[in-house]
């Protein structure tokens, strides 16, 4: 039962994840990656809001599979972060590229302890 879970979240989560992409990205005349900045600061943040929740027990363990590990595994990505971060450097854009590993690493923590800091403020 566990993997219909995950297969569920994911259903949601991929399709999410290329609408958004697209619909940030089309918004915005820059070769930096909007949208996949936008989705995986997303995917920390449901992350970090489900890891309060589980700590205050308000997420039970399928929760978990079905957001966490299906929605969220779906909805962000790690491997198009580092294709797109590679491709700004390759094509001479390095201040672009750097300015993505800052921002997807500090916008993406910052996000995940907000959710978290959110949760134990609804459920603690």
């Amino acid at each position: 039962m566990n993997w219909v879970l995950v297969v569920l979240g994911a259903m949601v989560g991929a399709p999410l994840r290329y609408l958004t992409d697209r619909a940030v990205q089309a918004r915005h005349d820059s070769v930096f990656p909007w949208g996949t900045f936008v989705v995986n600061v997303t995917g920390c943040l449901i992350l970090g809001l489900l890891t309060g929740a589980a700590t205050a027990g308000a997420a039970s363990p399928h929760l978990q599979l079905l957001l966490g590990t299906g929605l969220c595994g779906a909805l962000t990505t790690y491997s198009t972060f580092s294709y797109e971060t590679l491709r700004l450097t390759e094509t001479g854009a390095g201040l672009y590229a750097a300015a993505n590993t800052v921002a997807s690493l500090v916008a993406g923590l910052g996000a995940a302890f907000a959710g978290v800091a959110i949760a134990q403020a609804v459920w603690a």
